[in-house]
């Protein structure tokens, strides 16, 4: 278990981010849906103000659209170039970034990522409410 100034990789271990300031480890974090259902569960006092702390491997474009209802997101790019495609007012909308670069997905703003190089990002995200789409 992560705690008391330990290190870890925030790749691999990712972070809640509660109510009262509070950051909790979530080591054994992964993407199914059993799992992310009882993660909303466990941290469903602290929506809509939750919100995951992660690094996230950017290898490819992405299969899908998703947007958050509950709040804006936080991306900032760490590694690689990657576009991220806003759908605002039926137009899509370009964030082209770089190493160092960082954007704010606004709430409910359906968006999704053109990686032109891989590389990583690290995403602030307000998860309740959380809604997928494929593209097209």
């Amino acid at each position: 278990m992560t705690g008391g100034g330990s290190p870890f990789d925030l790749s691999r271990t990712f972070v809640h981010l509660g109510r009262g300031s509070t950051a909790t480890p979530l080591p054994d974090f992964e993407w199914s849906a059993g799992y992310v259902e009882a993660y909303r569960s466990r941290y469903a006092a602290d929506a809509p103000e939750g919100r995951l702390v992660c690094v996230i491997a950017q290898g490819a474009t992405w299969d899908g659209w998703e947007r958050h209802p509950a709040g804006e997101e936080l991306v900032y790019l760490l590694s690689g170039r990657v576009d991220v495609v806003q759908e605002l007012d039926g137009a899509e909308q370009v964030v082209e970034l770089r190493p160092g670069d960082a954007m704010i997905n606004p709430a409910n703003v359906w968006h999704t990522a053109r990686v032109h190089e891989p590389g990583a990002a690290l995403f602030v995200t307000p998860g309740e409410g959380t809604e997928h789409r494929p593209l097209g």
